[in-house]
């Protein structure tokens, strides 16, 4: 806007654009941006890093199955010289592990086939063809780290090339570790089509979606978790079609999401995602010096500690409770405000109104926010950022598939690692 635009505008037009200037910025904790995004406090109101003064000391624990235990005993008595035996009886006044890895090497096992000439006919046979011979080289554990690696802790190839060769004596060139990570991949969509038909049949799920950059495009990694279910998706389009596909036909009683129209309409019941309204109402309270965004704050710490103690309240309690909070957000709700943000708040609450409790329905099933979703989607967002996103759609779909693999075995108590190594040996 030029300076002849800014003279024609009114006293109270200027007003309004001067206080829209000094609001503050949207953080991490007034809206979906994420933490490293915000801005870092100057050192001198820093919090020092470190133990507070206070604070409880934690050690580590002792291993519950050392593999070698070696005894101290004293040499000789303190009062009056005796010489203790190596094995004099005494009493454990201190146990302390020392923990080191063994000498990292290779095993490698070379594998002959043999002709022998028969000593009575002196016809020549060849052993069969041992497996060894045929595929590749490399065995599940080789297989397994370079997975495990690639995927979940975003090494490069180039990377994993040298560090195979650096730390572990084996050299595997980049197109062998590619070569490797497609077999895993097929190793892996078998077993997301099994979790993929349990999530057909659930009967509350949420979704969300984030960004992700396949053979330099723009596309969508979603993801949608029900009980004991966590899917991995990729695709090209942000569009409902996406739901559509994954479900197959299938809508479950429950869905929750954020407030995004293509995830809407996909169950009998929709749950909004409170978390999401949250960071807008604390932005509101923060720019707005209208009374509805603090009254909705009150509302909102009223519902998550309704959530809290749901599991051990009285059916009537809760009933009691839920009722005053209705009555309250409808009386909020019908607030008059001459602040833009709180009106622009109020209607977007209001478009979900029927969506905001759903939860109390089936507190065993639905949760008022969608936190597990963003949980699962965090470490995509971190590979994003890592390797700007897949050279080849092939390398996207098994990275879903791995991870709705180990996500899922997660849930049951998997270690990640021996997740992909029961595949990869599967």
């Amino acid at each position: 806007m030029n300076r002849d635009e800014l003279e024609q505008l009114s006293k109270d037009e200027l007003v309004e654009m001067v206080l829209k200037l000094q609001r503050p910025s949207k953080t991490s904790r007034t809206s979906s941006k994420p933490p490293s995004t915000d801005r870092k406090e100057k050192r001198d109101r820093s919090k020092p890093g470190g133990a507070k003064p206070g604070h409880e000391g934690r050690f580590r624990a002792l291993a519950g199955n050392p593999d070698l235990v070696t005894d101290h005993r004293p040499e000789r008595c303190s009062g009056c010289g005796h010489v203790f035996a190596p094995n004099a009886p005494g009493e454990v006044i201190g146990a302390y592990d020392a923990i080191d890895l063994p000498p990292i090497a290779p095993l490698v096992e070379r594998h002959r086939r043999f002709a022998c000439a028969c000593p009575n006919c002196g016809a020549r046979t060849k052993a069969a063809v041992p497996e060894a011979a045929s595929g590749s080289p490399f065995g599940a554990n080789i297989q397994t780290l370079a997975i495990y690696l690639k995927h979940l802790q975003h090494v490069s190839y180039q990377r994993l090339e040298a560090m195979f060769a650096d730390v572990f004596g084996v050299c595997i060139s980049q197109g062998a570790l590619g070569n490797m990570l497609r077999r895993g991949g097929a190793a892996f969509a078998v077993k997301k089509t099994a979790i993929l038909a349990r999530l057909r049949v659930a009967d509350a799920v949420a979704s969300d979606e984030t960004g992700v950059r396949i053979e330099g495009v723009n596309a969508q990694h979603w993801v949608f978790c029900a009980p004991g279910i966590v899917l991995h998706e990729a695709a090209f389009s942000r569009a409902a079609q996406v739901v559509r596909d994954v479900m197959d036909g299938h809508r479950p009683r429950f869905w929750t999401s954020d407030r995004y129209s293509a995830q809407q309409n996909h169950a009998e019941r929709q749950q909004t995602c409170l978390a999401h309204l949250a960071r807008d109402i604390a932005f509101a309270v923060e720019v707005s010096d209208d009374p509805a965004p603090f009254r909705l704050k009150l509302w909102m710490d009223d519902v998550f500690a309704l959530w809290r103690e749901i599991g051990d309240a009285a059916p009537s309690t809760v009933a009691r409770k839920r009722r005053d909070l209705e009555t309250r957000i409808g009386d909020i709700l019908r607030a008059r405000s001459g602040c833009d943000v709180t009106r622009a708040l109020l209607r977007k609450i209001a478009n979900a109104r029927d969506q905001l409790l759903t939860f109390l329905d089936a507190p065993d099933l639905v949760q008022p926010t969608n936190n597990d979703c963003e949980r699962a989607l965090r470490p995509a967002v971190i590979s994003r950022k890592v390797t700007n996103g897949f050279r080849a759609n092939w390398s996207a779909q098994a990275d879903t598939a791995l991870r709705t693999v180990v996500d899922t075995e997660r849930l049951a108590g998997t270690n990640p690692y021996r997740a992909i190594r029961h595949t990869i040996l599967a």
